[in-house]
């Protein structure tokens, strides 16, 4: 299960080690949850019961009365698609699992394990969705349901503090050597593991974490912005002085005198402009819930009603009344066949790929301009087909 909040939370590492000042900053803001955030923790909470009944440490009585109080405790729909992807985390925990065994026969797995790393961060600890311990390796092993964005465990702070926090707890009886740490996110396919040493963890815990974790949990220092801002959906974003400052950049190029700007400046607005788009979103969100919830008056600004679209009051009694005036039932519905995403849903990926697989085609997608570092291949177009052409013609 997800973590209880500590004021320095793994979770929030990336904002908290690169701005000490985000913690006192996201303070102001409540800790509001998300249907997102639920349904991860149900996801959680179903793939840690799969694995005890895997590993015969619950029974499958004990197993049927969790899932039923998982289910009765959620108005989040617990549907094919979460079993599946549950199923495929709990073989995937019990494959490591058995990797281990064969090379320690007493290996150890510990699921929702809290993990202690105060000594690195004041009042620090976390939850580990697994723990896999033998003879000089560890492995961390996180779920993260999301399908939003892709989590990569290369360098991620979450899991080495996760880790560091298990070798505290544990180094001194299974003398670890070695650390895995695994992200595991079903949904979008994505398995990533980074290994270190356990001196290079406990070097970076001393050096990187220690002195940032100090200053963060007192509140001293200044807002640092940058892409842990964005990357760790900093509540703060909309108030942040130093965040609007750094989004301000752009200001610098005086569209009022310039008759033309150059390719250059174009492409300089371009790495930038999405980022001032979502900051721009923010504060238009931020405004209006101040607006809305608190009354707070912006100069030059007013709250009015928006456009609304007509509405059946009811659409039971609309049925009933064109029922009664003897309309047909094709007459009353429009018949349309689930999207592809809906469908997906509603079969669960497994079963959708088998049955429906061969009937999906991905058509080619509208033009985008993206950084060169972006992994899709680069469309050639007319321009740069001709060139292409003359290169072949010359060699």
């Amino acid at each position: 299960m997800p973590e209880k909040h500590a004021k320095l939370s793994a979770s929030g590492a990336k904002k908290w080690l690169n701005c000490p000042l985000s913690v006192v900053m996201e303070s102001r803001f409540p800790n509001e949850s998300s249907e997102y955030a639920e349904e991860g923790t149900i996801a959680h909470a179903l793939g840690e019961f799969k694995i005890r009944l895997a590993v015969k440490e619950i029974s499958k009585r004990d197993y049927n009365n969790e899932v039923k109080k998982i289910i009765s405790g959620t108005k989040i729909e617990v549907n094919r698609e979460m079993y599946d992807y549950t199923d495929s985390y709990r073989d995937f925990v019990i494959e490591r699992f058995n990797e281990a065994k064969k090379k320690t026969p007493d290996a150890v797995l510990m699921l929702e394990q809290k993990l202690d790393f105060s000594e690195y961060v004041p009042k620090g600890f976390g939850t580990g969705d697994a723990v896999i311990i033998a003879d000089g390796n560890m492995e961390i092993i996180d779920l993260k349901y999301g399908r939003g964005i892709l989590v990569s465990a290369e360098d991620n702070p979450q899991l080495r503090l996760y880790a560091l926090g298990a070798l505290c707890g544990y180094d001194y009886i299974y003398d670890i050597k070695s650390v895995t740490m695994t992200i595991y996110q079903p949904r979008v396919d994505n398995i990533s593991s980074q290994i270190i040493t356990a001196d290079k963890l406990v070097e970076w815990g001393e050096k990187v974490v220690k002195p940032k974790a100090k200053d963060a949990y007192n509140s001293i220092g200044e807002c640092n912005p940058g892409k842990h801002c964005d990357e760790g959906f900093c509540k703060a974003r909309a108030i942040c002085k130093a965040y609007a400052d750094r989004q301000s950049e752009l200001a610098r190029y005086d569209f009022i005198e310039a008759k033309i700007m150059t390719n250059d400046a174009i492409a300089d607005v371009l790495s930038k402009i999405d980022a001032l788009v979502s900051w721009a979103s923010l504060i238009k969100s931020y405004a209006l819930e101040q607006a809305v919830n608190n009354g707070v008056h912006y100069k030059g600004f007013k709250l009015v009603e928006g456009r609304s679209n007509r509405i059946y009051e009811s659409e039971k009694a609309v049925v009933k009344v064109l029922e009664e005036n003897n309309y047909t039932e094709n007459e009353i519905y429009n018949k349309k066949i689930k999207g592809i995403a809906e469908m997906e849903k509603y079969l669960g990926k497994k079963l959708f790929n088998e049955i429906l697989g061969p009937f999906v085609i991905k058509p080619a997608g509208k033009p985008t301009l993206v950084p060169e570092n972006d992994k899709r291949p680069e469309i050639n177009t007319s321009t740069k087909a001709a060139e292409d052409f003359k290169n072949i013609i010359k060699n």
